[in-house]
């Protein structure tokens, strides 16, 4: 896959200076194009975008009305872009990067007309991270602004209230305000929880699992009542809003989505790869037994105990199975865990184990041996 970074390459630079020639007048476009190039191939994506934002703030007026008219001036029309991508006709896409960073780090004088400004643009890349520059500077007055966006016509507006506002975002620059204290947001994304399109709903729950971080207790309640006839939209939304308080087991979160605690004979682990290649598979099964005399639902998660580098193993939780079980009823499951490289995880030889969760309960231990090629 290529990498994001080319995205904002000497093709967008010139798309940009072509733009910037004919809506700026004066602008002299070599000296432009030759500051950027020189330093473009040498950095990563953030620090591309924030390079051209910068020699874009510095060509651009500095009256606010002015700035504003050349850069709504710049985009390309809606509705015509292909595979959002700039080109003669104006930026979109990625080429909005450098431009949403221009009227964030820049247009705070203009409190209001940036803010209108990035509501403007999102629908061609979303300005989640610009907007943010405006909730650290005045929260109140951010959030009195973008409020009115939360019946906006366009989608991509109403994520952005919920996507914008995000405490803890990826990329994006954190909210301490609002992680310490969500409470302004809490209305705002209940207006939003039943919006028409999925690309919302899904920002909602993103948002309510960045507040579940810091406030586990609070987004439980908030599911419980939420859930309380709820459609298969929103069901879906909560439960993906709850994730990461499902895995940890937390119980008034478990509880929301009728799951007590698990009434089970102890499960048996079988391992049949004890040994594991690394680039291989873990293959295993788990047999559980319902001592319950009601129906019951389980949510199944298993624990991989990765080895780490001072020897100790440190236990990440893994999605597995949802199951209903009957009154004395038996069930096995089985599962292959792949081992092999990613981004985010250095393994190490050795004795590596596996457990279960189970409705929030920890369940067994077995081990296996991870085998690393030298």
């Amino acid at each position: 896959m290529e990498p994001f970074k080319n995205r904002i390459s000497a093709d967008l630079v010139r798309h940009i200076s072509s733009q910037l020639d004919q809506h700026v007048p004066a602008f002299k476009r070599k000296p432009f194009e030759k500051a950027i190039f020189g330093l473009l191939d040498g950095l990563e994506l953030k620090e591309r975008a924030q390079l051209i934002a910068d020699h874009l703030h510095e060509v651009l007026p500095t009256a606010p009305k002015k700035r504003a008219k050349i850069v709504r001036a710049m985009l390309h029309p809606r509705g015509t872009e292909k595979g959002q991508q700039s080109d003669a006709d104006g930026i979109t896409g990625w080429g909005m990067f450098p431009l949403g960073m221009v009227v964030g780090q820049y247009g705070l004088k203009d409190f209001e007309g940036s803010l209108k400004l990035l509501k403007d643009m999102t629908g061609h890349f979303s300005s989640e991270f610009d907007v943010r520059f405006f909730l650290i500077e005045d929260q109140e007055r951010a959030l009195a602004v973008m409020s009115d966006w939360v019946d906006h016509p366009d989608f991509h507006v109403r994520r952005l209230l919920s996507e914008g506002t995000r405490p803890r975002l990826p990329w994006g620059m954190q909210l301490p305000r609002l992680i310490e204290d969500p409470s302004p947001m809490l209305p705002l994304l209940e207006a939003l929880r039943d919006d028409p399109e999925e690309y919302v709903r899904r920002s909602v729950a993103n948002h309510l699992n960045d507040i579940a971080k810091d406030h586990p207790d609070l987004v439980a309640k908030i599911a419980k009542r939420w859930l309380k006839g709820a459609s298969p939209q929103r069901e879906k939304l909560v439960r993906h809003a709850c994730r990461s308080l499902i895995k940890q087991g937390h119980t008034a979160t478990l509880e929301a989505f009728g799951l007590g605690a698990p009434q089970i004979a102890e499960p048996k682990i079988t391992i049949s790869t004890k040994t594991v290649s690394f680039g291989g598979a873990l293959q295993f099964s788990a047999s559980m037994c319902s001592t319950s005399k009601k129906p019951q639902s389980l949510v199944i998660d298993y624990l991989v105990h990765f080895k780490k580098a001072n020897g100790e193993r440190v236990g990440k939780v893994f999605k597995w199975k949802k199951v209903m079980l009957a009154p004395g009823e038996t069930v096995v499951i089985e599962k292959s865990h792949p081992i092999k490289p990613i981004t985010t995880r250095k393994y190490y030889a050795g004795k590596q184990g596996l457990s279960l969760r189970i409705n929030g309960a920890d369940f067994g231990f077995e081990e296996f041996s991870l085998k690393i090629p030298k």
